[in-house]
């Protein structure tokens, strides 16, 4: 017995010196073994990248979700007396079909399935998945057994129908590893999904076999990396006046669809772009068999408002004449005849009034003047026939129809050659900006938001000029004058304040097997326009196909009805002075810091300027704007003295001039909304101080609530 226990005892030292020395039993690393044991993992989560307009407004975002999960082990509620997973399928799968996307049986099947096949736990797919807070609260009311919820992600489009056919969407995708990860699917969500996309973190530990941090072990965490941030050169206060007019104009008037643009001819931003019909893209509602941004990706018959370039070609060639006289009514060209839209003509008038008047048989003898060679080299001066290179995919080049005399007749007035909005759009950047055609661009900036690194940062692109400076001011006026004519067919388009130039169109719409529809509702009816015209700091584009018109109706009235609202709207958003105040004479802004608060005042007011007072005894600390600066007549200036500060009347003000009063007063106030201010929280005349908090409203704004002396061109001063 001695020598077999101690031949036991010997061997099992030996055994424990082995393992001891070696590490290893049975051939695996021991080491190894324990840390796969006890190590822990937990995934951190990314955020998928912003989007964001102009001046940092959120469009696209992520916020809170939670994705529901069934425990269904009878492991979960060991010794426990609370039930820790799901007893009753039946009685579970009929709370929860009245909250997710799924049947009572569908959910009883999924539950009863996994349960025979032994799994711990079940999600639901999709439909358990962007559970809101609230929806996540009244389930929980229920108390049912092993439905538990976990934070998640949801890609959330706070603005609804916010230029969704540009933005895109991103949807919920599972991956090989079971995780459900945002991909991007249409849009800019699609184009730019690679530099949304985040890096997920994590934080390892050791842990015991419940998942509980164990004693003294230390965590080792890594980040998360979330998606870059993307900067459009939307504004969205001028989308969301885009968006208000489409929905007015397809409640009116029913059209097939819409397409508009508003973009900033200095540069070539584009400042808003629509389309309808359109969609929800939280939900996708609305989204039809048509994903393209029609703006950029569909090529379209112009109209007449491709006579514009017809137009700067003959001026820039010189053989212009806008007193010469023709013949209107009809054009022979071997065996065709083209006509003017009223058939008939209007006898023998001058070509200026021709071009007022929409004339294409005038087009057709500009394009003998020219040179038919010569005309088609300045349509590809102007960008047609080409793609823009505009930073969306897709882009659709259009076709320079030229291969017979006909063809190339038929395209000084916009029928056969088929261009895309966005190429309108960047040749009338020639026009409006002094010959120089600026690319359109949609993309300001991306920036990674975990290092604040500017990753791209796009400028303005001048492309080479296809007309002089001189050729495009003539041509400008003469875009004018087709508002302010007796004889213009724009006449519509006039603004209450501001000058307008443009040129509308009328255009035939091609059927899908040959030939055209004909009636005025079978029409595409647009406009391209710039204002204001003395310095033009908007080019919008409106195009409305196959309205529903009433026989008193014109195909005018729903293009200037959306033209209208958001160029003037936005024209005044931007501080832009109408022409009444552009025509006054400038005043030199005085120096009256040091001087007293009143006689200041006096002095302003006596060179017509409009005074805000800020602090009313005492000498002036500081004036806003500087002494120096070019004022024009009923401007506004900002003093600000000492003493008591009393709130003024904000009711009508820009978001701007209440951020210049906020910086002087150093007064906390909380700006909301966009467009001009419709309430305050103080009453006029209360006393504040820079601990008291105030709330200003604004909404888009409306002529009766617009106060033009306070809209002054003026840079906002640096804020605290």
């Amino acid at each position: 017995m001695f020598l077999l226990y101690g031949g036991l005892f010997f061997l099992l030292l030996s055994r424990f010196l082995f393992i001891q020395v070696t590490g290893t039993a049975d051939g695996q690393v021991l080491s190894v073994k324990a840390e796969s044991k006890y190590s822990r993992e937990q995934v951190l989560q990314a955020s998928r990248g912003k989007i964001l307009d102009r001046n940092g407004e959120v469009i696209v975002e992520d916020t809170l979700s939670y994705k529901m999960i069934a425990v269904i082990s009878p492991k979960a509620t060991n010794n426990s007396n609370v039930p820790r997973h799901v007893i009753d399928p039946e009685k579970t799968a009929q709370v929860l079909s009245q909250y997710i996307d799924m049947t009572e049986q569908e959910i009883v099947n999924l539950l009863n399935k996994n349960i025979k096949d032994e799994k711990y736990q079940v999600e639901f797919g999709k439909s358990g998945r962007d559970i809101s807070f609230k929806k996540m609260a009244e389930i929980k009311e229920y108390n049912l057994p092993g439905i538990i919820f976990m934070q998640d992600m949801k890609r959330l489009y706070p603005n609804g129908q916010f230029a969704s056919h540009l933005i895109g969407f991103a949807l919920k995708e599972e991956m090989e590893d079971g995780k459900a990860v945002a991909v991007g699917k249409m849009g800019l969500e699609y184009i730019y999904d690679k530099e949304l996309t985040g890096t997920a973190g994590k934080i390892e530990f050791k842990g015991d076999k419940k998942g509980f941090l164990l004693p003294n072990a230390e965590k080792m965490i890594t980040k998360p990396q979330n998606g870059d941030d993307i900067y459009l050169t939307i504004d969205k206060t001028i989308q969301n006046f885009l968006e208000d007019a489409l929905n007015k104009a397809e409640e009116k008037y029913h059209p097939e669809k819409m397409t508009a643009i508003v973009a900033n001819p200095k540069t070539g931003e584009i400042l808003a772009m629509s389309q309808r019909p359109t969609f929800e893209p939280n939900t996708r509602e609305g989204l039809s068999t048509n994903w393209l941004n029609e703006a950029i990706e569909q090529t379209i018959e112009p109209g007449s408002t491709m006579k514009i370039f017809t137009l700067a070609s003959a001026i820039e060639q010189g053989v212009w004449d806008p007193n010469a006289t023709y013949k209107s009514g009809s054009y022979t060209l071997y065996d065709r005849t083209i006509r003017d839209h009223n058939v008939y003509g209007w006898g023998t008038i001058t070509y200026l009034e021709g071009f007022q008047r929409s004339s294409n048989v005038s087009m057709a003898y500009l394009l003998n003047k020219i040179g038919d060679e010569t005309f088609i080299e300045y349509l590809h001066r102007f960008g047609f026939g080409e793609k823009t290179g505009i930073d969306l995919p897709h882009e659709a080049s259009g076709t320079i129809l030229a291969t017979n005399p006909i063809e190339r007749v038929t395209s000084t007035y916009g029928q056969g050659t088929t261009v895309t909005p966005i190429q309108l759009v960047q040749g009338l950047t020639a026009i409006a900006n002094k010959g120089k055609m600026m690319q359109p661009y949609v993309i300001d900036k991306i920036v990674n938001p975990n290092t604040g690194e500017v990753v791209t940062d796009h400028k303005p692109v001048e492309k080479k000029s296809p007309i002089s400076a001189k050729t495009a001011d003539q041509v400008k006026e003469i875009l004018a004058s087709t508002v302010t004519s007796e004889h213009g067919t724009a006449k519509r388009f006039k603004l209450n304040e501001y000058t307008t130039a443009g040129k509308t169109g009328t255009a035939q719409i091609a059927k899908p097997g040959g030939g055209y529809y004909w009636g005025s509702n079978f029409f595409l009816y647009s406009f391209l326009g710039m204002a204001p015209v003395e310095d033009p700091q908007l080019i919008v584009y409106v195009a409305v196909h196959k309205p529903q018109l009433e026989g008193t109706e014109v195909g005018s009235e729903p293009t200037s009805d959306i033209f209208k609202s958001v160029t003037e709207n936005s024209l005044k958003y931007l501080n832009i002075k109408p022409k009444s105040l552009e025509l006054a004479s400038p005043i030199k802004m005085p120096e009256v810091v040091g001087k007293n608060v009143i006689e200041s005042q006096s002095l302003l007011e006596s060179q017509g300027l409009k005074t805000v007072i800020i602090g009313q005894r005492e000498q002036v600390k500081e004036q806003f704007p500087v002494a120096g600066t070019s004022m024009l007549a009923s401007g506004t200036v900002f003093i600000k003295g000492q003493g008591e500060i009393q709130l003024p009347n904000f009711t009508g003000w820009s978001k701007r001039n209440v951020l210049i009063y906020k910086s002087l007063a150093k007064v906390p106030i909380e700006v909301i909304g966009e467009g001009y201010v419709t309430s305050q929280s103080l009453t006029t005349g209360s006393i504040v101080s820079d601990t008291t908090p105030v709330v200003v409203r604004l909404s888009t704004p409306k002529e009766t609530e617009i106060l033009p002396e306070l809209e002054g061109n003026m840079e906002i001063p640096p804020q605290d």
